[in-house]
């Protein structure tokens, strides 16, 4: 077995920073029978870290360190010096990605040809290099998980009424845990994505396919059986170690010791914070968020620092087309019940609207009372995209989509299709029409081809960037100034 194989990671997982330093954690996963390798941080000593898991033959590490807050800071594991640029306090460039993979046979690809983005963002690294990676969901495509055992299989397949009434037992759980355990090792030890993770620091958030497609969007039979339930429990745990770098037992810092409801994640940076909010731990067919993930939310908003930017990273975009006509029209046709839970994954759908409207509150409220610009990143769709709407004092909130770095585009004639539904507007704030456009130098509002997002912050002037597989470079397209 190569040493590669030994030892997968460092991945690197940002905890916020401040004027003087950055912290972070590095996750790596050993076999067994080795000792972590030592890493130590400029101008620090080794970092002892701590056994998070074991399982498979594999043992997973967490270290715990700080970074000078500098340009050129570094950090060593073993014998491999790792630069990262740890200044937060000036100029800063950040990634965002989503959906990496696909629903079927994804490891099956040629990785050339999957992680070609993947690629491009790393050669845009080693030139010009980002500070922060911000991946908003889907970093893993499990739902081949319900092929992972038999009697899996079986439940997937099965109607209603006998999916309801299966049990999950030890071996099936063994078998989820194996099959998500091993993706995610398959991922990070892609070389693309592992020079990546090395390198830049990344905060993420899980969707539906961090567990399996449609997952809370799905009935509720289908949720609250004894599968639904235990894989959904195997997907979290997983989750929390390899996107996280936690359980249960032993949190991330600054974290309680309790089994949260939600996942929220917030991070603290020099004059921006970073809210992710969980839409996929409490979610239902007919709600986004539950009473803990709203507190989480709106808790994280209201301790935000007056002027700050808030950049929120919903998983599902929060500006979109109006859905309920499509939901009517499906719920018209037979067969076509199937895509239900793509339409319940939205913010706009009709199942949701309140919600909507609570989120879309809570953001304006916070931009309005606390002079906090804000700007949504989204995912999700395999297209890329972007939104506006105006606040009551004038302000813009953009909303910039960035999906999919791995996943195929859908068919160009779909993008088009939801282009024409999104030039009917929405106003879910009466008299705050929600406005969605062409990214810079294009024609139509959705773009389909491979992507990921950059924003830059120079002289604390924001702007984004989107790099398309095939189109290129868009031109920088300005966060500032107010709607006329």
């Amino acid at each position: 077995m190569t040493r590669q194989l030994e030892t997968i990671g460092p991945v690197l997982l940002v905890r916020g920073a401040g004027e003087h330093q950055c912290s972070l954690s590095a996750i790596v996963i050993t076999l067994d029978n080795l000792n972590p390798p030592v890493l130590v941080p400029d101008e620090g000593r080794i970092i002892t870290p701590v056994a998070l898991h074991s399982q498979f033959g594999r043992t997973i590490w967490r270290y715990d360190f700080d970074l000078p807050a500098r340009e050129n800071a570094t950090y060593r594991l073993g014998n491999a010096v790792f630069p990262v640029q740890a200044n937060f306090s000036s100029d800063v460039r950040i990634a965002y990605v989503s959906c990496n993979g696909q629903e079927h046979a994804d490891a099956d690809r040629p990785l050339a040809e999957r992680n070609a983005m993947w690629r491009r963002l790393a050669e845009e690294h080693a030139s010009t290099p980002f500070s922060l990676l911000l991946q908003g969901g889907d970093q893993l495509y499990a739902d081949e998980v319900l092929q992972s055992h038999p009697a899996l299989a079986r439940w997937a397949a099965n109607g209603k009424t006998q999916k309801s009434q299966q049990s999950f037992n030890a071996d099936m759980s063994n078998a989820a845990e194996s099959h998500y355990f091993n993706r995610y090792l398959t991922l990070l030890s892609q070389p693309d994505i592992a020079y990546v993770s090395a390198r830049v620091p990344s905060l993420m958030m899980w969707d539906d396919h961090d567990i399996f497609d449609g997952w809370g969007s799905i009935s509720e039979t289908l949720l609250d059986s004894q599968i639904g339930r235990g894989l959904f429990n195997v997907a979290r745990r997983m989750f929390m170690l390899f996107q996280g770098g936690a359980t249960v037992e032993m949190p991330t810092i600054g974290e309680s010791k309790s089994e949260l409801l939600t996942l929220t994640q917030v991070v603290r940076f020099p004059r921006f914070s970073v809210v992710a909010p969980d839409l996929r731990s409490e979610r239902r067919p007919a709600r986004v968020m539950g009473p803990v993930g709203w507190a989480a939310f709106e808790r994280a908003l209201l301790l935000t620092k007056r002027g700050d930017r808030i950049l929120l990273m919903s998983s599902v975009p929060v500006l979109g087309p109006r859905l309920s006509w499509v939901e009517k029209f499906l719920d018209l046709l037979p067969g076509v019940q199937k895509y239900e839970d793509d339409m319940l994954d939205q913010w706009q759908s009709r199942s949701h609207r309140g919600e909507w409207r609570r989120m879309l509150e809570a953001l304006q409220l916070r931009a309005v009372e606390g002079c906090n610009e804000v700007t949504v990143l989204s995912g999700e769709i395999h297209l890329a995209t972007r939104g506006e709407m105006a606040f009551t004092d004038g302000t813009i909130m953009h909303q910039l989509v960035a999906s999919g770095i791995a996943h195929p585009p859908p068919p160009k004639l779909y993008a088009r299709a939801l282009g024409y539904l999104a030039m009917m507007g929405e106003s879910v704030l009466p008299g705050q029409p929600v406005r969605l456009k062409p990214l810079p130098g294009h024609k139509h509002i959705y773009a389909a081809e491979r992507n990921y997002l950059v924003m830059m912050r120079r002289n604390d002037k924001w702007s984004a960037e989107w790099d398309l597989e095939v189109s290129g470079r868009t031109p920088a397209m300005s966060l500032e100034g107010r709607h006329d």
